[in-house]
């Protein structure tokens, strides 16, 4: 009775010392939380708005290996560690998902505020090319109003351009094929041009009115020829019979006498000719030929 006595004691000894081993870890357990409550009071929160996680203060009865630990205990020794795990997952990912938003977009702004650069650049060009053009145009108009000043201020100024004499038999008023051709030539230097006229002056042999008649009968076949066979318009026409009437020559002290007939037939010009081509206006003429009586 007495040997199992003995036996029993050491025995129910070394039972009780895990449990007392157990009840000192738990004992450490519920005064932690007090200690984290003070630890966060005094060094502030960190990423996740928690104080960080501080070890036991007491190791218990076997230090920080129990091999009599129990479920319970490994549970609620690991629980705090894996809730705190779980957060920094929780706030890595929303980290994560915030820096691309945010990247997101301030690309999508850094791409808006390229194309506004690129569309204010083209804005810019267009408008640099309006305005030359505008310039250029202003320019042009400026151009084309002095011309058509300087011609309206000369449209009375005619200039000579070219001039022709056609001999005629003593009593003839028949055009010769020689005096045809030289009309010719003339009448197809003005086709389709306008701002000329024709000036076709008669002089005759004799005197009095019989000379004036004959000159003004021969001038009045060149006139005849250029409307019928050239469609010159009458209007362009200037025709006088100066009879028997003095030439001036070269020497302006000098005059003569006509021997024979004769028609002189000038083409006089002014600007107009020129107006068209510096403003573009068409050069065909509207003229319609009249028809002498």
């Amino acid at each position: 009775m007495n040997y199992r006595v003995l036996v029993t004691l050491p025995l129910a000894a070394v039972l009780a010392i895990p449990a007392l081993a157990q009840t000192t870890s738990s004992s450490s357990d519920q005064t932690q939380p007090a200690a984290q409550t003070q630890s966060t009071d005094s060094t502030g929160g960190n990423a996740t708005g928690k104080a960080p996680l501080a070890p036991p203060s007491r190791e218990g009865f076997w230090g920080r290996v129990n091999p009599f630990a129990r479920k319970n205990y490994v549970k609620r020794q690991t629980e705090p560690i894996r809730d705190r795990v779980n957060e920094l997952d929780e706030l890595t990912a929303s980290n994560s998902k915030a820096i691309k938003d945010t990247d997101s977009r301030a690309q999508a702004g850094i791409k808006l505020a390229s194309d506004k650069a690129d569309a204010a650049d083209q804005h810019a060009v267009d408008a640099g090319n309006k305005a030359t053009m505008a310039q250029q145009t202003a320019a042009q108009v400026n151009t084309r109003v002095q011309t058509v000043e300087t011609v309206v201020s000369n449209i009375d100024q005619y200039k000579a351009s070219n001039q022709t004499e056609i001999r005629f038999r003593p009593g003839q008023t028949v055009l010769s094929k020689n005096a045809k051709e030289a009309l010719d030539q003339m009448a197809d230097a003005v086709k389709n041009q306008r701002g000329y006229i024709f000036e076709v002056q008669g002089f005759s042999s004799g005197k009095g009115q019989t000379a004036i008649s004959t000159s003004q009968k021969m001038a009045e076949s060149v006139v005849r020829y250029l409307v019928l066979s050239h469609e010159i318009p009458v209007y362009r026409i200037y025709l006088v019979g100066m009879g028997n009437a003095p030439t001036p020559t070269d020497d302006a002290a000098k005059t003569k006498h006509v021997s024979g007939g004769r028609v002189e037939i000038s083409l006089l010009k002014n600007d107009l000719e020129q107006l068209s081509a510096n403003t573009g206006a068409p050069t065909t003429t509207n003229d319609q030929p009249q028809q002498p009586k």
